[in-house]
């Protein structure tokens, strides 16, 4: 069985534990906010995800992360051995909007990760009516794949954009395996 670590990362209060929380299945913590303290580690499994795999089963491993900079010391220790980075955020707060800015300059260039490897999520909260049309995003964000949250209206939608972004980050790690696999018998 494969493992593949995904970070949700984002400002305090975007909704990275319901959405990861949705993604994985998981009824934890339904209910009113709780800050998540450091991380929170969801798993599961999702057999046969990726039709080219011949068979293989995934553990996905979705690594909740506390949005307070009081845990930045603890940031490098939740990188190691991480195969992509979902960064979530409240497209209603401007201050959001500039923060998401500084996520993925920690989590992604200074981990050297492909922007593929990277998923950006605007999630709308409950009753927040938000525009998904007007959302403009400083470079080099605006590179990144960008998908709008709505459990309330479109949960499916969510799910459906996260596997994708599931079978391209397993795409990328069975290539990465193919080319090690080949520098060796080389």
């Amino acid at each position: 069985m494969l493992r593949v670590k995904i970070l949700f990362v984002g400002p305090s209060e975007a909704g990275k534990s319901v959405l990861a929380n949705f993604l994985s299945e998981s009824t934890e913590g339904i209910g009113s906010y709780i800050p998540t303290q450091g991380v929170r580690i969801l798993e599961y499994e999702k057999p046969h995800i990726n039709e080219n795999s011949k068979g293989t089963e995934y553990r996905f491993e979705l690594w909740d992360c506390g949005g307070d900079p009081k845990f930045e010391t603890c940031w490098p220790a939740l990188m190691k051995d991480s195969h992509g980075v979902v960064i979530v955020f409240n497209p209603d707060l401007p201050s959001h909007l500039k923060e998401i800015e500084m996520w993925y300059s920690c989590f992604v260039q200074q981990q050297q990760l492909l922007d593929s490897q990277c998923l950006l999520i605007a999630h709308h909260k409950p009753g927040s009516g938000g525009d998904t049309e007007n959302l403009t995003l400083a470079s080099p964000l605006n590179r990144l794949h960008l998908i709008h949250s709505s459990l309330e209206e479109e949960p499916e939608d969510v799910r459906m954009e996260f596997v994708k972004y599931l079978k391209s980050i397993i795409n990328w790690m069975n290539e990465n395996r193919d080319k090690e696999e080949m520098s060796i018998i080389t």
